[in-house]
């Protein structure tokens, strides 16, 4: 008897920890899941609030991505950014990351009108950066997939801004 219920005390544990296992397991994909497309090895924030958060504990800049799922311009701009390593690199490192596909109430994320894709910056004193806009004046905070440089090189005015500002 003693044989059996050890045994069947072993057999408990080893279903137990195997469903641990795939629970964590599943844990991590649904985290990732966060990036949406735009970079698995970037650890996304996963809202506004916590965003802002970050930025401020970190004292890194906050770059918000408004996407919607269905909008073909947004897809477009998402693979130019995850298949660009500057980006990715800096977003990794330098950056609290957020991609949204819902509007924030923070009237100052959009300033020019709720439109996709948006990309902006929020520095480590919460002010939503107005100055650090893409080259198109009907839609200021837009890029497409050939403005990829230009995001870089704000991705980097927003990194100086707070070296000279803050």
């Amino acid at each position: 008897i003693m044989l059996h219920s050890t045994l069947a005390l072993s057999l408990l544990l080893l279903a137990v920890t195997s469903n641990l296992a795939m629970a964590i397991k599943k844990e991590k994909r649904a985290l990732q899941t966060l990036s949406r497309g735009w970079g698995d090895e970037i650890t996304w924030v996963q809202t506004y609030e916590e965003g802002l958060y970050q930025a401020k504990k970190s004292n890194k800049p906050l770059m918000v991505i408004h996407h919607l799922e269905d909008c073909q311009y947004c897809q477009a701009l998402k693979k130019a950014f995850a298949e660009n390593e500057e980006i990715q690199e800096m977003a990794k490192n330098n950056f609290v990351m957020l991609n949204l596909m819902h509007e924030t109430t923070d009237k100052n994320l959009s300033p020019d009108g709720q439109y996709v894709p948006r990309i902006m910056f929020v520095d480590p004193s919460l002010t939503v950066r107005a100055d650090i806009t893409g080259r198109y004046s009907n839609r200021l905070y837009t890029y497409e997939p050939q403005d990829i440089p230009f995001l870089i090189e704000n991705m980097k005015k927003a990194l100086r801004l707070i070296q000279t500002e803050l």
